[in-house]
């Protein structure tokens, strides 16, 4: 999984699967789930990030694989 802010636009995208997107859908006003051939969630897309979101701090606990931090 990776998450990536992209401060120009303001928006948020999280990739939960390195599957590549097939179907999009608009779930709330700025807020987009990517769906895979399977209909199996690949990612969501958070416009306006900002006001949706607490960018300011992330907590990660008892994940069972490798956290990375890429600074920007």
């Amino acid at each position: 999984m990776k998450m990536k802010y992209y401060k120009d636009t303001d928006s948020l995208y999280i990739d939960l699967s390195e599957n590549p997107s097939s179907e999009s859908r608009e779930v709330s006003e700025g807020i987009v789930l990517d769906y895979d051939e399977k209909g199996n969630l690949v990612g969501i897309d958070i416009d306006n990030a900002s006001s949706k979101v607490a960018l300011d701090k992330l907590t990660l606990s008892n994940l069972p694989g490798i956290v990375e931090t890429d600074a920007a």
